[in-house]
């Protein structure tokens, strides 16, 4: 079961509650059409993200575990605490997504030779197949959504 990590929404790394009062005006009917835009690219893209990485024989999980390795700043290899911030999932969390990628024959583990407590998981040959083909679906919807996943330009609006 995976537990989602509360993203933080400010750059002071709080998350917005019942008692922080938003600042500025109120929003405007432009500025209404323009998050709800927004939000539904949002939506849309993950639907397609979704549907798609399961005609393809794994999880949205195990995609986004393949991505963020693939990813990772300056290196092939991250470790599970590095990938439970990537993720925004606990730490527990992500070694189940580990251990099943990893019965599935997408990542490995190996002993990070700069720390003993703690190992480097990689992608195999076949994780890297299978993320190349599905990236570059993704890369392509992401073309096709062009301005409906464009942020509101605030200014502008109002």
């Amino acid at each position: 079961m995976f537990v989602p990590v509360p993203v933080p929404a400010w750059s002071d790394g709080r998350v917005p509650g019942p008692d922080d009062a938003p600042t500025g005006a109120p929003l405007s009917k432009q500025e209404f059409e323009a998050l709800a835009r927004f939000r539904f690219g949002i939506r849309r893209y993950l639907r397609f993200s979704e549907e798609t990485v399961r005609r393809h024989g794994v999880t949205p999980q195990q995609y986004q575990l393949l991505l963020a390795l693939k990813g990772f700043p300056e290196r092939d290899w991250a470790t599970v605490g590095e990938l439970a911030e990537r993720l925004q999932l606990r730490h527990h969390s992500v070694v189940e997504l580990i251990d099943r990628a990893q019965a599935e024959g997408l990542v490995e583990r190996v002993a990070n030779p700069e720390d003993g407590r703690s190992v480097r998981v990689l992608l195999t040959r076949q994780g890297e197949r299978i993320l190349g083909r599905l990236s570059a679906l993704h890369r392509d919807e992401l073309r096709r959504l062009d301005t409906t996943l464009a942020p509101p330009n605030w200014d502008a609006l109002g």
